[in-house]
């Protein structure tokens, strides 16, 4: 039952929207979380296509 527990607490602590990068709140990071396993917003994602460094 904890490891039920443990799982579903990961779950919602990943999708609180908020940017690994640049801290802001956005939706576009729980899409970009479930399409390329990176929580990162929309802006992030573009700056990181064109300057990968």
């Amino acid at each position: 039952m904890t490891k039920e527990n443990s799982i579903n607490d990961y779950t919602e602590e990943s999708l609180d929207d908020l940017c690994e990068e640049c801290k802001k709140s956005d939706e576009s990071v729980a899409h970009n979380l479930i399409l390329t396993g990176f929580k990162i917003c929309k802006s992030c994602r573009v700056s990181k296509t064109i300057f990968p460094i």
